[in-house]
């Protein structure tokens, strides 16, 4: 079963000089994926005026993995950890309890595009941290490229969820299969360009959750970034994973 979710369906908020476009809703009672897809919360994207900022929050035990996709954002927590996020760089957060942040657009000129999923962790009062690390255009063009996992495979982020986040850079007609083990549920979003997934077409902002499929099969339609999240359930505990190699494998082909 695929449930789409356009970006015009997305809610917005305006408020305090920003934009923000929330995929899940938890106000939205009538929504089925007001609490999200499994382990993924959230998944917002947010725009940035020059120099404009978050107030001052926490996320409570979910762990954030944010992507700076335009700009540059700079972050702040109540333990006095500092940093920026630029440009092309993937930031895990454990906010750890009791730990409250906020993010300011580094730049005085430019504004800011970045990606947060808010991801349920496996166990609560984890300790607080951050892994950051900057994936190329060039890494994620070679199809499905894995920036955060629980085993940190490949040089990806090490989070403590049962999730695997992948980012890719497509050209167009270049196909992609991503197989879902059985009980996995995935969520595909378009931030830029066109793609085909089945019979449904889906431009930027537009996402799409996969539950009871066998796999993500897509095609681009023009040059397009994507996000892919495969997420299983909630768990008590630490999910088993076999850190020897990727259970689902990426099939990456060009189309002559």
């Amino acid at each position: 079963m695929i449930t789409l979710r356009r970006a015009k369906e997305r809610h917005c908020d305006q408020r305090r000089k920003r934009e923000i476009w929330l995929t899940f809703c938890p106000t939205e009672s009538n929504d089925p994926l007001a609490d999200g897809l499994g382990t993924l919360e959230t998944l917002n994207e947010e725009r940035l005026p020059p120099g404009a900022g978050t107030p001052r929050h926490s996320h409570h035990d979910a762990e954030v993995v944010t992507y700076a996709r335009e700009g540059a954002l700079a972050y702040e927590d109540s333990q006095g950890c500092s940093g920026v996020i630029q440009t092309g760089e993937f930031q895990r957060m454990t906010p750890g309890r009791g730990i409250r942040h906020n993010e300011t657009n580094a730049s005085r000129t430019e504004w800011a595009q970045v990606f947060q999923i808010g991801l349920r962790p496996w166990q609560t009062g984890l300790d607080s941290g951050y892994e950051q690390k900057r994936f190329s255009a060039a890494e994620r063009r070679d199809g499905l490229c894995v920036v955060a996992s629980p085993d940190g495979r490949k040089g990806s982020l090490r989070i403590h969820q049962d999730a695997l986040v992948y980012s890719a850079i497509l050209d167009p007609g270049q196909h992609v299969v991503h197989e879902l083990s059985p009980g996995r549920k995935a969520w595909l979003h378009v931030v830029q360009g066109g793609i085909t997934l089945g019979d449904l077409v889906l431009t930027t902002g537009d996402g799409a959750g996969l539950m009871d499929e066998r796999a993500v099969s897509l095609t681009a339609q023009a040059k397009t970034e994507i996000l892919l999240l495969d997420v299983g359930v909630e768990l008590p505990g630490p999910p088993e994973m076999d850190v020897s190699r990727d259970p689902r494998p990426v099939v990456d082909t060009r189309f002559s």
